[in-house]
């Protein structure tokens, strides 16, 4: 069943993934119905220029913002990823680490340094991405299937050449 507005069961220092159509937003929930998260900078509002600030901006600013401002209309979830691989740090240090990094500036790049990369920092002490992770493996089979189409076609086109040459010698005789 998906959270509502009043019973969203986030625990101090849970990580809430945000789903995002293409991508997912992750932000740290800090107690009060109030998350951390980090927004890339754009000037543009519309929904192309969202995803493209994703893929654009060099810098992004954390914020503290209500749960449901970050939200807005979108299905989140509370998404403690990494715990099955890293021990998370206790709630009042994730949190307390979370709200001094609020209003700063930082790094942003949607392959290196992303809200998932900002949040599991703060909550693992481990900057990681399994969003980016998936992302690489799917272009990297994606790539593998376009080679191996490239070779049969190789091939098909060797088999063809040599039954044309085949052919070709028949017909002289």
């Amino acid at each position: 069943m998906a959270p509502t507005l009043f019973d969203h069961g986030a625990k101090p220092g849970d990580l809430i993934e945000i789903f995002r159509g293409t991508y997912q937003h992750w932000a740290v929930y800090i107690g009060g119905n109030e998350v951390v998260h980090l927004i890339p900078q754009s000037d543009d509002s519309s929904p192309l220029g969202s995803l493209l600030m994703l893929l654009d901006s060099r810098r992004a600013r954390v914020m503290r913002q209500k749960i449901w401002e970050v939200v807005g209309g979108h299905r989140f979830e509370i998404n403690n990823l990494l715990d099955d691989k890293y021990e998370p740090r206790d709630r009042h240090v994730i949190v307390r680490e979370a709200c001094r990094m609020v209003s700063s500036e930082l790094p942003y790049n949607a392959v290196t340094h992303n809200s998932e990369h900002f949040v599991n920092e703060i909550r693992y002490g481990q900057s990681e991405s399994r969003q980016v992770n998936r992302a690489a493996v799917i272009g990297g089979a994606a790539l593998a299937g376009v080679g191996i189409v490239a070779l049969g076609a190789a091939l098909l086109a060797t088999l063809l050449k040599d039954d044309d040459d085949d052919d070709e010698k028949r017909h002289r005789k």
